[in-house]
């Protein structure tokens, strides 16, 4: 059968690192009340030369280092973001050019912080479709871009920076086949005005600023995102004392501790990055799992489970087997 292996990680973060206590000279909040409901201590923010298609590079330029390979034979690549360089073309062509292996595929995805799983359910089926051979996937964000500094609820949970990954579509045989093992991805658009971005080319002529009422958020990422790591479980015959690592998207301490306990995974599973990343929508993801690659927790054969849930509602779980 084939496997998309991963082969590769990468992440990047912009030069900026600014403190709970550094936020607070600006915005009217403080770093007790950043912490104790989100978990956040520190994000990181894009100077004006630092951009999402800069930041993906970066990122992808690790990835590909650590898979051993050529960029040139990259012939798919697959960019979630919600913050592109330009309305068009794709920031993954500029990612492209950037990288020196033109003339492949290369494509945006936008389900905001839902991104990176919905890129890499696409590359995924591309690769297994044999319409490509290897794919850099990527989250990239610089979100600092439409927050509304002025809405402390809001501009405190959001961070920029990029993540990315590199997959081989291989032959995989036996009992524990390497490689994306299930993949199940979803949208809601009746949830549109709970989180979104009052902006757009086709409406506003502007980019506009991020809007959420983020308690209605919490209480459908948390339903969410148990349900749909059962269906991933469900596809697969496995349970969750079978996955070695959870790796989920960064929005709020709370969420990654309230889905967790509905799961009943050990918090020693989970990768926790928010406190130093904070929320870095298609990018927290693959960020948090290039964290805990580097850092040796994550290793070759783990099983480790991707989630996330984003403005659309869009939501969705990838397991794969490192």
């Amino acid at each position: 059968m084939i496997r998309s292996v991963l082969l590769g990680t990468g992440s990047a973060l912009p030069r900026r690192a600014v403190s709970n206590a550094e936020l607070a000279e600006s915005v009217d909040t403080s770093d007790e009340w950043i912490v104790e409901r989100t978990g956040i201590s520190n994000r990181h923010i894009a100077e004006p030369d630092e951009t999402t298609s800069s930041l993906a590079t970066e990122a992808a330029q690790k990835a590909i280092e650590a898979a051993g390979i050529e960029a040139s034979s990259i012939d798919l690549i697959v960019l979630g973001t919600a913050t592109p360089d330009q309305t068009f073309p794709a920031t993954a062509t500029i990612v492209q050019n950037n990288l020196g292996c033109r003339g492949g595929m290369a494509f945006d995805v936008a389900a905001v912080c839902s991104g990176f799983l919905y890129a890499l359910g696409v590359a995924d089926s591309m690769l297994r479709s044999g319409m490509a051979k290897r794919a850099l996937v990527i989250g990239s964000e610089t979100f600092s871009r439409i927050l509304d500094w002025e809405d402390r609820t809001t501009c405190v949970l959001f961070g920029d920076g990029a993540g990315a990954i590199v997959l081989e579509a291989q032959e995989q045989s036996g009992d524990e086949p390497r490689g994306i093992l299930a993949t199940r991805l979803h949208a809601d658009g009746a949830h549109n005005q709970l989180l979104f971005v009052d902006g757009g080319p086709s409406t506003t002529g502007t980019v506009g600023k991020l809007r959420m009422k983020g308690r209605e958020v919490f209480r459908h990422a948390v339903v969410n995102l148990a349900e749909v790591l059962k269906e991933v479980l469900e596809e697969t015959g496995l349970t969750t004392s079978d996955i070695d690592w959870l790796v989920p998207h960064q929005a709020n301490a709370r969420i990654l501790d309230a889905t967790a306990k509905k799961l009943d995974m050990p918090a020693e599973k989970v990768v926790m990055t928010v406190g130093q990343h904070a929320n870095t929508s298609a990018a927290s993801v693959p960020l948090a799992l290039d964290q805990a690659v580097r850092d040796g927790r994550i290793v070759k054969g783990d099983l480790v489970m991707l989630e996330a849930m984003g403005g659309g509602f869009t939501w969705g779980a990838s397991l794969i087997r490192m």
